[in-house]
């Protein structure tokens, strides 16, 4: 059983390896090269400025073409060429997003420079960048004090993560390379640093890392075919829709798929990692236990991972389109009619098709552990199985941690017979 299970683990690592390298090839033909399409947009200038000033009066309305009520602002602009001086503004209140300023906001401008004086300078949207930071120095702290070094790591994974978006899945989505296997090169790259990183280069994360990859080509399979069954032309949101006026050339549906692909995978290694930590710990504490008994045991608290996850990933999706709920609310569709129109359908297709690749990744996952660990391999180094008590100690090549509780107990025994001289014995416990 111990040769099989290695042998198992060979052939595991041999795949995810070429797997792995398949993706570095993939980044490496579909990175973006030459100049993006030009998606029709002009340069903006945008300043910062400190209001001053505000006053209620009346301006030059362009909605109505016609004078209407505003507020008059000045503020100090405080970045640009002209940082130091003083302009001024007007908001119109038919404004759509006319925000209610007051003195000592910060606020960014649009400077277009070619414009009169008077119409230079227009509100673009408050300044927001150090809450942001306050708040992204919060998330630091909290992740490197409760996970210390492995914290640290994982935000270096993180951190790497949005490099590979920045610079090449956006870039090369961009210069219409296909969708879906840019976001497959991408998540696997992503997969691969993420959890060697936080993890370590073990077993343990081997297995996670290929339950995380069947998972994954699940959910673009599935996605990519649901999508076209659909018919989706990916057009229902307008920033699409100004993607295919600007650069027609895009593959709006693949974008939809690789949409879901890269947005499913943190899930994923949540639930990867957590089954395979389940099996170790199971194998640690009876390695004696069959492949098929452990994994009978492991699904059973997958199954309430998952259940819980599950909500999760429904209520994010949910409320993250609560307000495009409510805009349809107001409306006179039937309901039936409002769930499959495409702008509605699409977040429920994302939905499902991340559930059921999460849901998928705990069999899969499972198995392969069951199938392959042994029980000295988990996603947890020796280092932090010796600071929570659980470092089983190898012996012939066969680790048994009920074997070294004996050998523990032994050792005491003898220490409580200790001749004089070596400290005041304890007596030995009468036999009952």
């Amino acid at each position: 059983m111990t040769a099989a299970r290695h042998g198992g683990a060979r052939w595991l690592t041999i795949v995810v390896a070429l797997v792995g390298a398949a993706a570095v090839l993939g980044t490496i033909a579909f990175w973006p090269r030459g100049d993006a399409p030009d998606l029709g947009t002009q340069p903006s200038t945008y300043v910062d400025a400190t209001v001053t000033l505000v006053d209620s009066g009346t301006c030059e309305d362009p909605a109505v073409d016609a004078p209407g009520p505003c507020q008059a602002v000045q503020a100090r602009l405080t970045s640009g060429a002209d940082a130091g001086d003083t302009v001024e503004f007007n908001v119109p209140a038919s404004q759509f997003d006319a925000p209610d300023l007051a003195e000592g906001d910060k606020v960014v401008l649009l400077d277009v420079a070619s414009s009169p004086r008077e119409f230079r300078y227009s509100f673009h949207d408050f300044q927001r960048s150090t809450t942001m930071w306050w708040l992204v120095g919060l998330f630091v702290v909290v992740v490197v004090m409760f996970g210390r070094w492995q914290g640290v790591r994982a935000l270096i994974g993180l951190a790497a993560s949005g490099a590979i978006l920045v610079a090449f899945l956006v870039p090369a989505l961009l210069r219409d390379e296909p969708a879906v296997p840019v976001a497959l090169a991408a998540t696997v790259v992503i997969a691969f640093i993420a959890l060697y990183l936080a993890h370590g280069v073990n077993a343990g994360t081997t297995v996670a890392l290929a339950g995380t990859l069947v998972s994954l080509a699940l959910i673009a399979g599935l996605a990519f075919v649901v999508a076209a069954l659909a018919e989706f032309s990916g057009l229902a949101d307008g920033r699409a829709q100004t993607l295919r006026v600007t650069a027609d050339a895009l593959d709006l549906r693949g974008l939809l798929v690789a949409g879901i692909v890269v947005g499913a995978l943190g899930v994923l290694d949540d639930v990867t990692v957590s089954q395979v930590s389940i099996v170790a710990a199971l194998r640690r504490a009876n390695p004696g236990l069959t492949p098929r008994l452990l994994y009978g045991e492991a699904t059973k608290v997958g199954r309430d991972h998952v259940a819980s996850t599950v909500n999760t990933l429904v209520l994010a999706y949910a409320g993250a389109s609560l307000p495009l709920l409510l805009l349809f609310a107001q409306g006179d569709q039937p309901v039936a009619r409002l769930l499959t129109g495409e702008l509605i359908a699409v977040e429920i297709v994302r939905m499902l098709v991340g559930s059921i690749g999460l849901v998928a990744s705990v069999p899969i996952t499972t198995a392969l552990a069951a199938l392959v660990l042994s029980p000295r391999d988990d996603v947890l180094s020796r280092r932090q199985r010796r600071r929570i008590g659980d470092d089983p100690v190898e012996d012939g090549g066969v680790t048994a941690a009920p074997a070294h509780a004996a050998r523990s107990g032994r050792l005491r025994r003898r220490r409580s017979s200790a001749p004089a001289g070596l400290g005041e014995p304890v007596p030995a416990e009468e036999p009952r």
